[in-house]
This record gives C-alpha cells, sequence and structure tokens, in this order.
C-alpha cells in the first residue's frame, strides 16, 4: 500500500518504519520538510520525505500522526483529501496528559471527519505507545489495534494494513465507537506513566 505519514514525532517515526519494512511504499509529510526528508533517510525501504499535500497526493491511505490539536491545521496544508483514507490515531488529551478534552458526546475522530467529510476516516492505533510500534518491540506479542469507520472498505484496508505489520485489527464498529475507544487510550496512558507500568503496555479485548 502507497501510505503517507503525517507527522515526525515518537508515533509518525514508529508507524514509518514499521510499514516501511512491512513492505509498503512510505511517505512522509511534514511542515518542516527537512525532518521530512532526515526521517525518511533514516528509515530507508526507499520511503521518502517532503511537504504535507506532496505525501498525501502520493497515498492511498493518510495517517495523522499528529497531536490532536495540530490536525486540522495539518489538513489545511493537505490540500483535497476527497476520497482518501485517513486513520486518526489521536487521544485528545490535556497538557498534562491526565484527562480528555473533549468526550462522551463526540470524539477527536468525528470532529476531524467533519472538518473533512469527503474523507474515509478511520480511528486506529491510539491505544498503541510508540514503543511497541517495532515489530521487534513486541516479541512473542500480538497486540490489537482497534479500528472503527462508518466506511467499511476503510475499514477492511486499515485492518489489512494493521495485520501486514503483526497487529491484531480488532473491528470496533462505527466512528462514533471512538468516544469509547479514545478514553482507553487515556486510561493506557495512566497505567503506562502514571501507575507504574511503563510503556510496554496495551489494551486487549479478550474472549473467554
Amino acid at each position: 500500500m502507497k501510505v503517507a505519514i503525517i507527522g515526525t514525532g515518537n508515533m509518525g517515526t514508529g508507524l514509518a518504519g514499521t510499514l516501511a519494512a512491512a513492505g509498503h511504499e512510505v511517505a512522509i509529510g511534514a511542515r518542516d520538510l527537512a525532518k521530512a526528508a532526515a526521517l525518511a533517510d533514516q528509515i530507508g525501504h526507499n520511503a521518502v520525505g517532503g511537504g504535507i499535500a506532496a505525501a498525501v497526493k502520493l497515498a492511498d491511505i493518510v495517517i495523522l500522526a499528529l497531536p490532536y490539536g495540530a490536525v486540522a491545521e495539518a489538513l489545511k496544508a493537505a490540500g483535497d483529501v476527497t476520497g482518501k483514507v485517513l486513520v486518526d490515531i489521536t487521544n485528545p488529551i490535556s497538557a498534562d496528559f491526565k484527562s480528555l478534552v473533549i468526550g462522551h458526546t463526540t470524539s477527536a475522530a468525528e470532529e476531524i471527519q467533519a472538518l473533512v467529510p469527503g474523507a474515509k476516516l478511520v480511528k486506529a492505533f491510539n491505544t498503541i505507545f510508540a514503543t511497541l510500534l517495532p515489530a521487534e518491540a513486541r516479541p512473542g506479542k500480538t497486540l490489537q489495534v482497534f479500528v472503527a469507520s462508518d466506511d467499511a472498505a476503510a475499514k477492511e484496508t486499515v485492518s489489512a494494513l494493521a495485520k501486514s505489520a503483526g497487529f491484531e485489527p480488532v473491528d470496533a464498529g462505527p466512528l462514533s465507537n471512538a468516544r469509547f475507544i479514545e478514553p482507553i487510550g487515556e486510561m493506557n496512558i495512566h497505567f503506562g506513566f502514571f501507575l507504574g507500568q511503563g510503556p510496554s503496555v496495551a489494551p486487549a479485548w479478550v474472549r473467554v
């Protein structure tokens, strides 16, 4: 698949490296073109780096690997995303990481979809810490990725992407279920950083 990663932070770096290693064509987009190009060189696997609009134009799937507050500006720079599969990995957290700034009656995913109604938005990867994205960081473990969307084909595409990187995709229903998935991501942050378990934990839905 042709995948654009928007962002060069920890999640963007982890996803770009993991997906490139899994054989996908990766384009990295950022406001800082030099950072995007440097990350592409670091990753290898024929990854390319440049501006946001250029990366989006090359891709079938666009992963918004940004803080929630930075997404709207990035989408303005992205150009026309009509028909594109957009993956929202955000958790709309407060500055101290201890709470969600929106929730219950809406979600980050739904707010992003409202900004780009012509795109096919999918919620995924928001419960996985960046340290667990590389395959070598989870030997013998198959972590779950909750995938929610109102578009069945887009959900299937993102599920296949997650599976190709060694994750177990879990159908999490419509996009509105991001209202529940995002608090799970916030709880995982509490387990990792406030309850002493570190960034090597991830939630799972287990059939008994």
